[in-house]
């Protein structure tokens, strides 16, 4: 029965990571209005030509990143073994908190972004604990 939890965290991400790259690579403005608001937007653009191509290629090869995030996830999602399936959740537990104290630490600094990191945090930890939920509900039937 584990398995098929794994299976669907995995296909729960992976739906999550493939959505949010595609839209970070071909619809950025409009994410960045969508998440941050209209006048954070215009500031996390960039004051010069230069500065917009390169905050445009940065956020396209993130979005790039997180649909090849989503890919392996969903091929992973396939993996029977149990060991690896525990192993796996433990390191994108430790992916998620590192993200979250990332936020913490280095984007509430940010002025353009300190209103918005609390929020962030909160869905990093959401997504730590669906992977906390399966290593729980596995070592429950590992163990009864």
């Amino acid at each position: 029965m584990g398995s098929h939890t794994f299976f669907a965290i995995c296909l729960l991400h992976s739906t999550i990571a493939l959505s949010c790259g595609a839209l970070m690579m071909f619809y950025r403005n409009e994410i960045s209005v969508f998440g941050h608001g209209n006048e954070t937007a215009i500031k996390l653009l960039g004051s010069t030509p230069h500065d917009q191509l390169l905050i445009q290629v940065s956020d396209s090869f993130a979005g790039l990143l997180l649909c090849v995030i989503g890919v392996l996830l969903f091929m992973v999602s396939f993996v029977r073994d149990k060991e690896f399936q525990s192993f796996f959740a433990k390191g994108f537990v430790l992916v998620h908190v590192s993200a979250a104290v990332w936020r913490v630490y280095f984007e509430r600094r940010v002025e353009e972004l300190s209103r918005d990191w609390p929020r962030q945090v909160v869905g990093d930890f959401l997504l730590a604990a669906s992977w906390v939920f399966f290593l729980v509900y596995s070592w429950r039937e590992k163990y009864d």
